[in-house]
């Protein structure tokens, strides 16, 4: 584990590395290509109305992360759209396994992405670590039914987002439920809930003003001690924090949650989620929103603007999604 509690500036990732920098160093079998669900929907995530708008898209705090591509800042036009009041519960996946059979790639690749201190697995177990980001484990075993490793399960985290997942896996369930994931500008226009110009889906003020944590987020000396002021070492029920002006609920902290978009800073929001730029410049998904693990210090992407990204096929302890529909 590093010892170098600096800050890391723009190349700093609260999210875990892509699944081929677990397979450079540990040996894992190769993926299955997921099987499309075919029965009939349960979507069980209440639903908003997100109303039809323009906005000024991108960084206006100064804190913008200048790799991530979040700035021009520039004007967008948002149809109406509805949009999940949370994100996909460990309970509404079930729902979607149950009725599919469907396996995911953490399950298909048979490992997955886990946080040093979230652990629940022998030491054969541990694939190993990547060197820049030595506080994620490559676990065997580790997948939405079992976040910390094989030794860990859902019990008391039905309400959790569910994690684990990948851009591939997020996109099976909205072929089954009849939905899509959000582009990042619907979903960057429904965070801010109505708010012009802010930071924060509740505004300008820190997470922590008045004592009263508003997200999900990193406390203490990240990545070796968590206070746990906000109460939570990983995730949180989904709707545990209040909600934003849409009535949406912690779409900054918690985890982070993929977008329809290929990723490409060239393009911020302006371009079609089947941007064909996209896998000229690595093949990489968006994910909005930050996560449990994000910190002023380390990963300051708890923000409206801010973005991260990942190829669709890999999984972490800190990812999930919403889903929205016309």
């Amino acid at each position: 584990m590093a010892d170098d509690d600096s800050t890391c500036g723009d190349n700093c990732r609260c999210g875990a590395p892509a699944r081929d920098a677990f397979l450079s160093i540990g040996r894992a079998p190769a993926s299955a290509s997921p099987t499309p669900a075919e029965e009939s929907p349960r979507h069980l995530i209440p639903q908003v109305l997100i109303p039809a708008g323009r906005f000024i898209m991108g960084d206006s705090s100064g804190d913008e992360n200048r790799g991530d591509g979040e700035s021009p800042q520039h004007e967008v036009e948002i149809s109406e759209f509805s949009m999940d009041a949370t994100t996909v519960t460990n309970r509404a996946f079930a729902e979607f396994v149950d009725a599919t059979g469907y396996r995911t790639e953490a399950e298909t690749f048979e490992f997955s992405a886990v946080f040093h201190l979230a652990l629940a697995a022998d030491r054969s177990d541990i694939m190993g670590q990547p060197a820049q980001t030595p506080w994620w484990f490559g676990v065997k075993g580790a997948d939405w039914r079992h976040p910390g490793g094989p030794l860990s399960s859902l019990d008391g985290l039905e309400d959790h987002p569910v994690v684990h997942v990948s851009w591939n896996d997020a996109q099976a369930y909205c072929e089954w439920a009849g939905r899509r994931l959000p582009t990042e500008a619907e979903w960057e226009y429904a965070s801010r809930g109505g708010l012009d110009r802010k930071k924060y889906p509740w505004g300008d003020d820190e997470p922590d003003t008045d004592g009263t944590w508003r997200a999900n987020i990193w406390q203490g000396t990240f990545p070796r001690e968590n206070t746990l002021e906000d109460g939570y070492l990983t995730t949180a029920p989904a709707d545990a924090f209040a909600p934003n002006g849409y009535g949406l609920h912690q779409t900054v902290g918690n985890v982070w949650e993929w977008c329809a978009d290929w990723f490409d800073p060239r393009y911020y929001g302006t371009s079609p989620a089947t941007n064909p730029t996209g896998p000229e410049r690595g093949q990489v998904r968006i994910l909005r929103g930050g996560s449990y693990l994000c910190h002023i210090s380390y990963c300051n992407r708890y923000r409206n603007s801010a973005r991260s990204q990942n190829t669709p096929d890999s999984s972490m302890g800190n990812a999930g999604f919403r889903t929205v529909s016309r």
